[in-house]
């Protein structure tokens, strides 16, 4: 598949106003929606959140047996930081979980929750690494001589400034490094902690069993609703197209500049999607984005009211901060 670009001078402006333009250019277009299948693709959105739930669940069972870990507030949990990560900066999200899992855990320690979300992630970075490797090889993204001239600011800054890239790795690299060996030397009952938090790793078939089985359902549902999304906004369902936008996710996903990578996300569609209308790319990245988000978000305030009876996300948003900022002391 060639791909093309247009030369622009992005900036984070001119990226929200594309976010913005894809917007209007969504709404114009709802009469065209295929709903059956954008449907059809939200339950599918809903059960991957359940079965990673489901593997959080089982990973807390490993420091936690018995008992303890009740899981429909476990799940629930999931489901809050779930929705939340989708509109909070920096993952904001994940502190709620750890809040809500906490009281849903009988005896737990915020160190040992906090380290659980590190079962998840081996599983997490292969596939998505998988993903990503085969939408290179195959062409489907933009080549390396591209990328600076993509309209999105969060891509090109850094291409256009490797300087400031390689100071910010370096920076974050050290600060990595200082931390490990403080808490090393001084938090000895931190880190007894943290081996907790991952224990099933260390029964393979069970971890396989109960964790990364669960992760794989989560991430076939995945696709299968990526595939739905395609089709209900008439892009066309296809292997190549479903892994496409899954590698575009992952992408803009790491860049911080501003929330669920919107702007990054419409250009590098754009720039990508071959044989598809702007007008269509544009209502499918911004409907899905904005369909996923706000049906995550009801999903979310829905398990607050349910399972723990409050709306107090900021509260809970900030007890998790503190006890994410407290754990090491």
């Amino acid at each position: 598949m060639e791909v093309t670009a247009t030369i622009a001078t992005p900036d984070l402006a001119s990226s929200l106003d594309r976010f913005f333009h894809a917007a209007q250019t969504f709404f114009e277009h709802l009469a065209d929606l295929a709903w059956g299948y954008l449907a059809i693709g939200l339950v599918l959105w809903l059960f991957l959140q359940l079965a990673r739930g489901h593997a959080w669940a089982n990973a807390l069972r490993g420091p936690y047996p018995g008992d303890r870990v009740r899981e429909p507030g476990v799940v629930a949990a999931f489901l809050v930081g779930a929705g939340m990560n989708s509109v909070l900066p920096a993952r904001g999200g994940d502190a709620l979980k750890i809040v809500l899992a906490k009281r849903s855990i009988e005896r737990s320690s915020y160190p040992s929750i906090i380290a659980s979300f590190a079962v998840l992630a081996p599983f997490d970075a292969a596939i998505g690494l998988a993903v990503l490797l085969y939408a290179i090889t195959q062409g489907l993204l933009p080549g390396a001589p591209q990328i600076p001239n993509l309209p999105a600011f969060e891509i090109s800054y850094w291409f256009a400034h490797p300087g400031a890239l390689l100071l910010l790795l370096t920076v974050l690299g050290i600060a990595a490094i200082a931390l490990t060996a403080f808490l090393a030397r001084h938090v000895e009952s931190f880190w007894q902690r943290l081996k907790e938090g991952v224990a099933i790793l260390r029964q393979p078939r069970r971890y396989l069993r109960q964790v990364a089985l669960w992760q794989l359902v989560a991430w076939l549902c995945r696709f299968a609703a990526f595939w739905l999304f395609l089709d209900a906004f008439h892009v066309g369902g296809s292997f190549e197209n479903v892994l496409l936008v899954m590698s575009v996710q992952a992408i803009t996903g790491s860049l911080p500049f501003t929330p669920g990578g919107v702007g990054a996300q419409q250009a590098l569609l754009l720039a990508t999607l071959g044989g598809v209308s702007h007008t269509v790319v544009l209502s499918f990245s911004v409907g899905m984005q904005l369909a996923t988000t706000a049906f995550s978000l009801a999903i979310a305030f829905v398990a607050l009211l349910l399972f723990f009876r409050t709306r107090d996300w900021r509260g809970l948003f900030r007890e998790g901060e503190t006890a994410q900022a407290s754990a090491g002391k």
